[in-house]
């Protein structure tokens, strides 16, 4: 934008101007009537409002316009001109002052005709300044911890493994306490050296075989219809393409075609005369000489799609859809309910309480209703799905390297799809570059079709993703939805206690059941939060749509379950007219209390609560009182800036919940030079999963870890492997470790008596060799049977105590304990643009007694900012009833860093500090310590509410305090027009053609 002024010496008058946007239309536009509405008019702030006007007729787009959102591009528009206007308003004033100081540099200007320009009220001047043109601040954190206690505490194996009181262990344990014992310790992570300097090997690493192909999938571009034929005839022609494969070749070979971590409700490749349930399912793999002609082969291959059969209603997309249309995966279905049943039944019938009617008395019932959605996450691994099969022994043996959590799946499906006997198929999985629940199921499919190829040519075949392809096909975090009703009752001291919460959970599964099922399962454990409702119950179910099925994502539903628990919080806080931080304090959970689904909350049944110590301490040491006073002033002063504050708690269970999973083992060798190799059922993906186990071995054996290594994850080394996933990795494979080293010092006992007391572990592996001793040990872990597995299932047996024992107890234990953490984050938001930035975000979380502090630390850094992703920044957009330009219905448009987004270096809190909670020993896990990779992922949401109290600020300056539905995520587009000033709402207006309010807007959004 560019503007002329001249001045008569009584006002300023607009001589010229010229003003262009982009993100209006493909190319870059002009906007003359608005300039001329401007030209010769006063320099003045009506002067703008009424080119606004202009400016929204002149740039008015459909509601379906290309790149969706509408009104927001609209407002964004006179939102810079109003910004343009501030700005140059500000510049003006410095300009004047600077020449009535100096007149004598302003040679050409007569004092006497320069105007006063029109005021600028402190509080406006926000507006004239943006995140991006300012300087960026300097990031600065600490990060706390207390000093090691493993060698004085008692940790899980005290209860469940055979006791070693040998002198072999006792002088491991001396060697450990004197060498500053590894467990405990902030060891680097024994990849982190190859992760700097790019020397980590990953799959597509990998020295390739000879006489290795390349591949590519054979994608469907459309969904609903019946997939009739493929034609491969052109992409044949093509010289050095090998071959292009299918459901026929997969059936030649006696192979399965059924795939699904729980269900068997996915195929390898679709089969023709059936209907294809998404876009991009796999039709078939094409494999050439190489990656291009692989490539360009699937290009080349013809599909014919068939006509929707009969009676097909829509295509099913959106969670609003499925429930339209009672599309559901109904064993998914699960309900849990406490307490009075006939007061959740009566919510309906009462109406909700308006919020600001009238001064609520003590003994009031406050009642709210409402709905709340939180958006899919896509993965976003560096590293895509990739695997390289090798057959050996002719076609009888696959060796399969994958990326992936899940080996045995992994192994388990090459060798059905295949027709060759899992004791044939070896997956081996040295690291992964990232997977957070991606690669847990949806990897599998992938390896399973290169292993089609590879056994039908008897050539080694590997296939790796496109990022395009990997994010179209492989599955996301679950979008929700929620519908709620729920009471609180007003204190005689001012405050609330909640009385009721009845919500109904709806998750967008896809179009295969994948772990959709377990998913909303976690979310119901979790729709509590932290807090006591006395009458509750939770219902949720699994919508069936064409999206790629949906799968695990850290936290896998216990975030979406947190989210709606929360909203609905705040919600009850605003009608109740009570602060949010007292509702959510008065109401946590307190010792002996008892949780929806029966556990109870202390010692023996969950481990130490340790949330509302952690809560008090934050809000203390770290002024929230006063801070938020401080904000207050700040929005006072600033009215196109504002600043909003959360506190947060967050607990997460650890356990499988179905109890077969809560089981490792792993594979110890102990080496004449004293040097250990530890073979485990876990993954690494970064997380330092071997790592951990490698401390724990070292501190067995009384060694240093540098003479402790993990090579991989193979199935021929530890069979039968539960994929690495909730978090449960240290806890069980530590143990396992622990079992097998214990195991191995017990052997060494004798041996031990015959030396020196200072005798090495080297000499002692060295004489027990010559002895005959074996020096290597299967350790295995099974979580006691009472600890975990529930079945939502099961009735309550005749003779249950009632009263005596928690309700809903007899279905289960769920979890081992619970990993908990307290989040206060402080954020800024500029309100003509919907920007914000983190100011500042203090954690402090209870793991126990941290094995690796350092790496735990890096797992809170990481879920925090992965969740703030999630709840602020990463938009999923599909093509639906909100996304009509994007072709076919049902296709993913977000399928690449070009529309996708993640948290970037400028979004992290410019002050960041994490903080581990002293004497939290967990009696409930190896050494005392506690899982940490999901339990934090929540807390980077206390970045969208303390966004949502800055809007609130702003809104109460506005359209006034009522409620209004925040929806994750609350991206620049959300705030922007939650805002809901008059530029937004006349935007509104426009593109809803006065259907809309501004203050009931919803931005677009694929759920």
């Amino acid at each position: 934008m560019r503007i002329q002024l001249t001045t008569d010496g009584k006002s300023f008058s607009i001589q010229d101007v010229a003003l262009a946007f982009g993100g209006m239309a493909p190319t870059t536009v002009m906007a003359p009537k608005t300039a001329e509405a401007l030209v010769g008019q006063n320099f003045s702030e009506a002067t703008f409002d009424k080119a606004s006007e202009v400016l929204l007729q002149e740039l008015a787009l459909p509601e379906a316009v290309p790149g969706g959102q509408a009104a927001y591009r609209m407002t964004l528009a006179v939102s810079f001109l109003k910004k343009f206007y501030l700005s140059v308003l500000k510049d003006l004033h410095a300009d004047v002052k600077a020449i009535k100081a100096n007149p004598a540099s302003y040679s050409s200007y007569v004092l006497g005709d320069l105007a006063e320009p029109p005021a600028l009220a402190e509080s406006e001047a926000s507006g004239t300044s943006n995140f991006l043109a300012e300087r960026k601040p300097h990031y600065q954190g600490e990060q706390k911890y207390p000093a090691p206690k493993v060698v004085s505490s008692q940790g899980l194996e005290e209860k469940e493994l055979p006791p070693v009181e040998s002198m072999a262990a006792a002088a491991a344990a001396a060697a450990a306490e004197k060498s500053g014992a590894p467990v405990g310790k902030a060891v680097t992570h024994q990849s982190g050296p190859l992760h700097c300097t790019g020397e980590a090997l990953y799959v597509d690493d990998i020295p390739l075989p000879h006489g290795t192909l390349h591949a590519c999938l054979v994608l469907s571009k459309e969904c609903g219809g019946v997939f009739e034929s493929m034609d491969s005839e052109a992409a044949m022609a093509i010289s050095g393409v090998e071959g292009i494969f299918s459901y026929k070749d997969l059936v030649a070979l006696g192979g399965s075609n059924v795939l699904g971590p729980v269900v068997l409700d996915e195929v390898v490749f679709l089969p023709p005369g059936e209907v294809v349930r998404t876009v991009g399912q796999v039709l078939g793999i094409a494999v050439a000489e190489t990656l291009e002609l692989a490539e360009l082969a699937a290009r080349h291959v013809s599909v014919k799609y068939g006509p929707r059969p009969e009676g097909s209603e829509k295509i099913i997309v959106t969670i609003d859809d499925a429930i339209e249309a009672n599309s559901y995966y109904e064993s998914s279905r699960h309900s849990l309910a406490r307490g009075d049943v006939a007061l959740l039944d009566s919510l309906p019938l009462t109406p909700d309480t308006k919020i600001g009617s009238g001064e609520l008395k003590p003994g009031d019932i406050v009642k709210v209703s409402g709905e709340f959605k939180s958006g899919a996450q896509e993965h976003f691994y560096l590293e895509v799905n990739g695997s390289l099969v090798v057959p050996s022994e002719a076609d009888t043996n696959l060796t399969v390297y994958c990326s992936s959590q899940a080996p045995t799946k992994t192994q388990t499906f090459c060798a059905s799809a295949t027709g060759t006997p899992a004791s044939k198929v070896v997956v081996r999985m040295k690291r992964m570059g990232g997977g957070f629940g991606g690669k847990e199921t949806r990897s599998v499919p992938f390896s399973a079709a290169a292993a089609v190829a590879a056994k039908t040519l008897v050539r080694p075949v590997k296939l790796i993703l496109s990022r395009s392809d990997d994010m179209k096909i492989s599955g996301t975090r679950h979008a929700f939805a929620s519908k709620y009703q729920a009471s609180a009752q007003i204190t005689e001291n001012g405050g609330a206690k909640l009385v009721s919460l009845d919500i109904q959970l709806y998750s967008n599964g896809g179009s295969g059941m994948d772990l959709s099922g377990p998913v909303v399962d976690r979310a119901l454990f979790h729709s509590d939060g932290c807090y006591d409702f006395p009458n509750f119950r939770c219902t949720g179910v699994v919508c069936k749509t064409v999206q790629a099925p949906h799968t695990a994502y850290r936290g896998f539903g216990g975030p979406q379950g947190i989210a709606a628990n929360e909203h609905v919080m705040e919600h009850l806080a605003l009608a109740c007219n009570v602060p949010v931080d007292d509702l959510r304090r008065s109401n946590m959970y307190k010792i002996g209390d008892t949780t929806h689904f029966g556990m109870i909350i202390g010692e023996q049944d969950s481990g130490k609560w340790n949330v509302p110590t952690m809560w008090d301490r934050l809000a203390t040491e770290l002024k929230v009182a006063q801070r938020r006073e401080d904000i207050a002033k700040f929005n006072s002063e600033h009215k196109y800036k504002k600043r909003g504050l959360t506190l947060l708690p967050t607990k997460f269970g650890i356990a499988y919940t179905a109890k077969f999973m809560n089981q490792g083992g792993a594979l110890v060798h102990l080496y004449t030079d004293g040097t250990v190799l530890v073979s485990h059922g876990g993954t690494e993906m970064g997380q330092g999963l071997h790592t951990k186990v490698c401390q724990v071995a070292a501190q067995a054996f009384g060694i240093p870890i540098e003479d402790v290594y993990v090579n991989d994850s193979s199935t021929d080394k530890v069979a039968n492997t539960i994929p690495t996933a909730a978090s449960m990795s240290t806890d069980t494979y530590g143990m396992a470790t622990l079992d097998a080293c214990r195991q191995i010092l017990k052997r060494l006992e004798p041996v031990r008596k015959e030396l020196s007391p200072d005798a090495s572990l080297k000499e002692i592996a060295k004489a027990a060799h010559l002895s005959r001793v074996d020096l290597s040990a299967h350790g295995f872990f099974i979580l006691n049977d009472v600890r975990c597995g529930f079945d939502f299932n099961v009735d309550m047996p005749p003779d249950f105590p009632v009263g005596e024992k928690p309700w809903n107890s007899w279905k289960g234990h769920p979890f081992n304990y619970f990993t908990q953490g307290v989040a206060c984050t402080e954020v800024e938001v500029d309100l003509l643009t919907g920007n914000h930035r983190t100011l500042r975000s203090d954690l402090m979380v209870d793991v126990g007694s941290s094995i690796n502090p350092a790496i735990d630390i890096g797992q809170i850094e990481g879920a925090f900012t992965q969740g703030m992703g999630w709840s602020t920044i990463e938009d999923v957009m599909y093509g639906d009833d909100d996304h009509t330009w994007i072709r076919p219905r049902g296709a993913l448009f977000t399928s690449g860093p070009g529309t996708y987004k993640i948290p970037a270096f400028n979004d992290v809190p410019e002050t960041f500090n994490v903080t581990l909670l002293e004497d939290a020993e967990n009696p409930w896990a190896v050494h005392s310590s506690k899982a940490i990779g999901e339990p934090p992922f929540y807390l980077g949401a206390s970045v969208f509410n303390a966004v949502k109290d800055a809007i609130l600020a702003a809104r109460k300056d506005g359209v006034g305090s009522d409620y209004f539905e925040m929806r994750m995520p609350a991206t620049s587009e959300r705030i922007r027009m939650y805002v809901a000033d008059s530029l937004a709402s006349k935007a509104v207006e426009k593109v809803s053609e006065g259907k809309v309010e501004g203050a009931s807007f919803q931005a677009q959004g694929s759920y």
